[in-house]
């Protein structure tokens, strides 16, 4: 019913607009064959950017979530405050004046590239968020695991490690992955800085072409394709945690 729709949607709107469509052109921005070698083009190099920036993302949002999460148990002051600063600074001002903050004034003194600038950012915005839902999942754990870990004399690394983590994981997935998608389809923010990711690859195209429904309707389905990949891999990660703890 909904795809009904949008394509009712499209009809109507071509009518009213008189725009030309020109959908037979679109395979040869994924890239062609010469001499019996593929050369991919600038939408698969764009995706190839989009993936390394996301991946890149996800292990530094992975580990600043994990780092944050535990600083906010520990028994100092100075790192909950800190964590709680990190967090609350990050979930409270927008990504896109993160990026250009990172961009154009981290950077410069730095010394580092647009795709770094990127990762960073995307990372700690993502990791803030992640923190929280890892905090969240550890406090789910019943109290009485704490407690029955300490009595026996586990340090509080062994407790975190081999009790509270492995019971949260199952709990965590699920929103860790919803949180995973957007870093995904945030990671399109990165085209302001220059990126050539595959939205700004895309908006070169069509100042070249002005093929502008197409381009944008190509890449919809392309981050769709990336996010609902990722959806099958964490609802099969998901499975199987919470196999293990059964």
């Amino acid at each position: 019913l909904v795809a009904g729709i949008l394509v009712w949607l499209l009809y109507e709107g071509n009518l009213k607009t008189g725009y030309n469509w020109q959908w037979y052109r679109i395979p040869s921005f994924f890239g062609r064959f010469t001499g019996g070698n593929f050369i991919p083009g600038p939408l698969i190099l764009g995706t190839m950017v989009t993936i390394k920036v996301s991946l890149a993302g996800m292990l530094l949002s992975s580990i600043l979530g994990l780092a944050t999460a535990l600083a906010r148990f520990s028994p100092f002051i100075s790192l909950r405050c800190l964590a709680l600063g990190y967090m609350e600074l990050i979930r409270n001002t927008p990504l896109l004046v993160q990026i250009f903050f990172i961009y154009f004034v981290i950077s410069p003194v730095l010394g580092i590239s647009r795709f770094l600038s990127a990762v960073l950012a995307l990372g700690l915005f993502e990791g803030a968020y992640a923190s929280e839902i890892i905090r969240a999942g550890m406090v789910s754990v019943d109290k009485g695991q704490w407690e029955a870990a300490a009595s026996i004399g586990l340090s509080r690394y062994r407790i975190f490690r081999h009790i509270i983590l492995p019971q949260a994981l199952a709990k965590m997935i699920p929103p860790l992955a919803g949180q995973t998608i957007s870093l995904i389809k945030d990671s399109a923010l990165v085209s302001t800085i220059a990126l050539y990711d595959l939205t700004m690859e895309a908006q070169s195209i069509i100042a070249e072409t002005y093929m502008v429904f197409e381009l944008w309707i190509t890449v919809a389905a392309l981050y769709l394709g990336l996010t609902l990949s990722l959806s099958l891999i964490t609802r099969r990660m998901e499975a199987r945690a919470s196999l293990d703890n059964s």
